[in-house]
């Protein structure tokens, strides 16, 4: 099929430009340099990553950048306590805490100590619940759902009315994004590993949101023409034609659909 590409590109580069513009005007007029603070507990790799990519577009913005690392055996106590001293923290505005976190670390006690104000991931259970409610606006949104509707919206796609399908349920993801856009007045299904057949519902939307984690899942012969897809998912697949050895590919097979 023919189709219009999204350039998320184009759109990540207008969005940092605006708040590179804010934080310069912040210290312009306020002379006051704001501060983010990451929080990353052991050694996964994919999680050094995503925190070594915050802090060089903190750096490229003009943020403060404030770097916490804990070793995998950090105990829930230690995480807890250095939270609370990022909470008490005036130089500190927002705080990033990695996940996943190991094993032993309950992420929802973690979570729950971060103060509102500072919860800029809006992971905190009061965030989402404010997500979830009819008539209230949380503090802060999850980041990503947040990209995939200035995403939507750049673009021009209506979602009053729309049928939108979420491929996934994570709380990262899948069930915020469906918050979001119920609250823009989508008609909003949630699929997920376990859904029967995935392409009826898929044929149905007008919109979709591939979050699951499922190489290439998504075909593009299962999509309703014309629908808007934006697909969150990063995936590392084994590629022997690669200098590196793997490519990365999204849950959607990007030829077909496209």
């Amino acid at each position: 099929m023919s189709a219009k590409v999204i350039d998320g590109t184009k759109v990540a580069a207008r969005v940092r430009d605006e708040i590179a513009t804010a934080v310069a005007e912040m210290k312009e007029k306020h002379n006051y340099t704001p501060g983010l603070a990451t929080v990353l507990v052991g050694e996964d790799p994919a999680s050094a990553t995503y925190v070594r990519s915050k802090q060089r577009m903190c750096e490229r913005l003009g943020i403060r950048s404030i770097g916490h690392k804990l070793p995998a055996d950090a105990t829930q106590e230690e995480v807890v306590a250095l939270v609370a001293k990022l909470n008490a923290d005036p130089e500190v505005n927002g705080i990033l805490v990695q996940l996943p976190m190991p094993k032993h670390i309950n992420e929802e006690a973690v979570l729950n100590t971060i103060d509102l104000e500072k919860d800029v991931d809006g992971f905190h259970p009061v965030n989402i619940g404010r997500l979830a409610m009819k008539g209230r606006n949380p503090l802060f949104i999850p980041c990503t759902p947040a990209g995939c509707m200035e995403l939507l919206a750049d673009a021009g796609v209506e979602t009053k009315g729309a049928e939108a399908v979420i491929v996934g349920r994570s709380n990262i993801v899948g069930l915020p994004m469906a918050m979001l856009l119920q609250k823009a007045d989508a008609t909003v299904t949630i699929c997920h590993s376990r859904t029967k057949d995935l392409t009826a519902h898929l044929k149905n939307a007008d919109i979709v949101v591939a979050a699951i984690g499922w190489a290439e899942m998504i075909k593009g012969d299962m999509l309703k023409p014309g629908c808007a897809v934006i697909d969150v998912g990063i995936n590392r697949v084994d590629d022997p034609t690669r200098e590196r050895g793997y490519r990365l590919t999204g849950d959607v097979e990007y030829d077909s659909a496209a």
